[in-house]
């Protein structure tokens, strides 16, 4: 997957999809997109074959040359087909479109994200700036290659800077210490809950650990605890590194940096490539220390939706991309993340930041993981709760929840429903999800 998305976009626009879709999916991106062909690996069986046969999209054939350097394939059509004949052949030039991405449409029908070669690579660019990538450098990757994280900040990065890059089938935490021993990384990058489950099974892979020789860390595309960063950094003895990216940034905003610079837990960093500013609902650009939406312009930063006039419209304000995620600067230009704007719970009139209740609660001894949502209520319109994971081993009651987080906070922050289960539904990328969720747990 890594080597075709590289060798196809050099002179075609990629978009890849995830494996796991139904063929009602499939046949939605088909669609959407208006595919000129499907690439599959030979052998593979997916509703995606039949979803392109409906539609009368070519079917190429990827078949691995077991014989030659990782990575090595041909294509192979499956009848002959007449392909149209493209506006300009050869080469991609540095506007043309590398990479097309679906954002994750939880509220609203999925809006493609066209990214040019100027984009991917200038945003690979700011990642190995940030991490002093060097040929010597070997990321492991546990992110899946249909989505920005894994494509760019693993994979691009790891090409640009000359280093190299071992790609994992797909996330398991019972591999991961295996794929660590055979891949000698010098680094990896996860979203928080594949970092959570290595944490929990590091205690049984100590002479792993021990040998593992990272240079650092990294963690993205949703907010890592402070409490999980710490105990990373002393698991492995070596500094981690959040970033903040999505997928209209070609991934990378805003990062921590690497020692002797100062990383600091619960922030996401300073601006990593593009511009960074905090903007007001009118248009304002806001004062260090003040809260607002995130905005963002910078090379990296896409044109534009696809054929989406109306939330371009709203997207972009004097230039400035907005991000929909609520934020603040401080006096040292570092970001945190109050919350996405969409997922700020409204309880009667009152504003809450559901990773603030997260980040409280996470520091409750008994908590493995934490997800706060809002939940409808009859009167105040929206109310707090949450659904928990529990340490191997702990108990607690939801009574004791409430009074931790009150003990906190203001007392209208603190959940109302906890959902105690054996894991939190996540996205496809492994991120959780707290759009949906209330609906999805039988709170709706």
């Amino acid at each position: 997957m890594a080597a075709s998305f590289l060798t196809v976009a050099c002179s075609a626009t990629t978009a890849p999809l995830n494996p796991a879709y139904g063929r009602e999916e499939f046949d939605f991106y088909l669609a959407d997109l208006s595919a000129k062909a499907l690439i599959v690996q030979a052998g593979d069986e997916t509703p995606a074959i039949e979803a392109a046969q409906a539609a009368n999209v070519p079917i190429l054939r990827l078949i691995p040359d077991e014989n030659g350097p990782v990575g090595s394939f041909s294509l192979l059509a499956e009848s002959a087909t007449e392909f149209a004949s493209p506006a300009s052949g050869g080469f991609a030039a540095p506007a043309d479109i590398a990479l097309v991405l679906h954002t994750s449409g939880t509220t609203s029908r999925p809006k493609i994200v066209p990214l040019s070669h100027e984009n991917v690579t200038a945003s690979a660019s700011n990642i190995g700036a940030t991490l002093a990538l060097t040929p010597e450098d070997r990321c492991l990757n546990i992110m899946p290659l249909f989505h920005i994280h894994g494509l760019i900040a693993a994979v691009l990065s790891s090409v640009a800077a000359g280093g190299s890059v071992w790609c994992a089938p797909g996330f398991n935490a019972l591999r991961a210490f295996a794929w660590m021993e055979e891949s000698k990384p010098t680094w990896y990058t996860a979203v928080p809950t594949m970092h959570q489950a290595i944490l929990g099974r590091a205690p049984r892979n100590e002479e792993i650990v021990k040998n593992a020789g990272l240079r650092f860390i990294r963690s993205s595309s949703s907010s890592l605890p402070p409490q999980v960063m710490l105990a990373l950094e002393e698991t492995f003895g070596c500094p981690v590194i959040e970033s903040y990216g999505m997928t209209e940034a070609a991934h990378q905003m805003a990062s921590n940096p690497l020692p002797p610079r100062a990383r600091k837990p619960g922030a996401v960093g300073v601006a990593a490539g593009p511009e960074v500013a905090i903007m007001d609902e009118a248009g304002n650009l806001l004062e260090q220390g003040a809260i607002g939406e995130i905005v963002i312009r910078g090379p990296n930063v896409t044109k534009g939706y696809e054929n989406n006039p109306d939330a371009n419209e709203t997207a972009f304000t004097n230039g400035w991309f907005r991000t929909g995620d609520q934020g603040v600067l401080d006096a040292e230009g570092y970001l945190s993340l109050t919350g996405r704007l969409k997922e700020i719970i409204n309880r009667g009139g009152e504003k809450i930041s559901p990773r603030e209740v997260d980040d409280v609660i996470m520091d409750h001894p008994a908590i493995a993981q934490v997800v706060t949502f809002a939940m409808p209520h009859k009167s105040l319109g929206e109310d707090v709760a949450c659904a928990v994971v529990l340490k191997e081993g702990q108990t607690a009651e939801e009574r004791e929840i409430r009074d931790f987080v009150s003990s906190r906070l203001a007392d209208f922050k603190a959940p109302r429903k906890v959902l105690f289960l054996d894991e939190i539904p996540k996205g496809a990328t492994g991120k959780l999800q707290r759009i949906g969720l209330a609906e999805k747990l039988g709170l709706g």
